[in-house]
């Protein structure tokens, strides 16, 4: 692991912080490259023009390419795939919701590699569970195709709370997720059950919501000290400590400042383990 990155259990390099691009609008070209020229070298999107605006990120990877010489190879870059409920269907849609479950995969990837101009994606992550496993298995399986031709790395699941939903897509997927990505906060336990499962298979646990739903863990006094004591932020204290955990937090800031001190935490020291153990209870860890 270094400062920076990590391997996941499909044997590529991730970004300990990536950054996320929902509800950025009109305004998503400008802040991926603002991002990118900061430092962030992981992206986060979905082919859902509900919450995305996946086409602008391609728009950004092309001027940082061309404007900034920063390749497409150098960054990570994670989508997703949105079935229909999650789909705003007064927008054009990525795919044609009459076609089976299958070919609407094939066809939101499709959009995806046309929208982000690439011919790969480096971690294609399921927007959430289907209705039942199958279905759900139905979309991974498609998903694993595109892994066994290239142009996939690795595969994810995101808002998925249920444990035993994960273990059976765990045991069901040939390619195993490298990823699951989901809002981190008090009411779902801080899905310790589930984070657990990922430590003992190597699955990546990505946090979005990291600082909006915890409000009282950044206002806590330990926090507030070892921000002091570091001359920081609370908000630099957190993800640090999730890093330290092994979590690989999403920020999605549209202030460059925040930005800069997000990337600096990469470059802190790690925590003592005193402080971790405590910081572990307000996680219920």
């Amino acid at each position: 692991m270094s400062a920076t990155t990590v391997t996941t259990n499909a044997g590529i390099q991730m970004p300990r912080l990536i950054y996320g691009t929902a509800w950025k609008k009109e305004a998503t070209t400008q802040l991926v490259i603002k991002a990118v020229l900061n430092g962030f070298r992981g992206i986060d999107t979905a082919c859902q023009p509900k919450h995305y605006r996946e086409d602008l990120v391609g728009k950004a990877l092309q001027e940082l390419q061309t404007k900034h010489n920063i390749a497409r190879k150098d960054l990570f870059i994670q989508t997703k795939f949105t079935s229909i409920d999650g789909q705003d269907q007064s927008k054009p849609l990525p795919y044609d919701p009459r076609v089976p479950l299958s070919a609407q995969v094939r066809q939101s990837f499709a959009t995806s590699l046309q929208n982000l101009q690439t011919d790969f994606i480096d971690s294609l992550v399921l927007h959430g569970p289907e209705g039942t496993h199958e279905r759900t298995m139905e979309v991974y399986h498609e998903c694993e195709k595109f892994v066994d031709e290239g142009r996939v790395k690795q595969l994810g699941i995101s808002n998925l709370y249920d444990i035993n939903g994960l273990r059976k897509l765990y045991d069901s997927a040939r390619h195993k997720p490298s990823v699951i990505q989901n809002r981190f906060h008090s009411e779902t336990n801080f899905d310790h059950e589930i984070r657990q499962f990922c430590r003992e298979k190597n699955i990546f646990y990505q946090s979005f919501w990291t600082l909006t739903a915890n409000p009282d863990i950044l206002s806590n006094s330990l926090v507030k000290q070892l921000a002091q004591e570091r001359h920081g932020t609370s908000a630099q204290v957190f993800f640090r400590f999730l890093m330290d955990i092994g979590l690989t937090p999403l920020t999605g800031t549209t202030d460059e400042k925040h930005m800069k001190e997000d990337l600096q935490v990469l470059q802190w020291q790690s925590l003592d383990h005193e402080s971790v153990a405590k910081l572990k209870k307000l996680i219920h860890d």
